[in-house]
């Protein structure tokens, strides 16, 4: 996280969260590499109990949006997220994958979030790297646009009323 910038953990908020490849060197430039991020982040979500509200993975650093973990704390989260991408991809006599630290902002209300999630998406857009936001194939825009599946299960309605309907079965199992 950067010096200087107060960030609230265990506030029941959002966390838009950007951390960097060493040196920003472009090691998510290939679809094999950015297939293992999109899979070991599900992987870690699924661990720590978190929701994604959005994701990007550029060629050299990934933009996250994340509830708080139910288990463990959010830089356990990200400590995990780059440790085993950079165990499934660093090649031999590396010495670093990723930038030591990461930022890490509060999201506090509906209107920000929207921002973060604008600004991740058209992050490729203004780089070039595609001509439209759905055009990343490395990206939420179409999970939550369009209802395209992706390996990273994103937070939306009809997740909600999945958990829900999961919840009230569990309950009725527990009687």
């Amino acid at each position: 996280m950067p010096w200087g910038l107060k960030c609230f953990q265990q506030a029941h908020c959002l966390h838009f969260i950007t951390f960097s490849c060493y040196r920003r060197a472009p090691l998510f430039k290939t679809p094999p590499a950015c297939h293992i991020f999109e899979h070991t982040l599900e992987r870690v979500r699924q661990w720590y109990g978190f929701y994604v509200t959005g994701y990007v993975v550029m060629p050299e650093y990934v933009h996250l949006l994340l509830s708080e973990p139910e288990r463990g704390r959010l830089s356990v989260v990200v400590q995990m997220l780059k440790q085993i991408t950079s165990q499934q991809l660093k090649e031999s006599g590396e010495s670093a994958f990723w930038q030591a630290r990461y930022y890490d902002f509060n999201v506090w209300s509906e209107g920000k979030r929207t921002q973060k999630l604008d600004y991740m998406h058209l992050n490729p857009v203004k780089r070039g790297l595609v001509k439209a936001p759905e055009d990343r194939a490395w990206s939420s825009f179409r999970s939550l646009h369009g209802g395209d599946r992706r390996v990273v299960e994103i937070e939306s309605q009809w997740t909600a009323r999945k958990r829900e309907r999961l919840g009230v079965t569990l309950q009725i199992l527990r009687r």
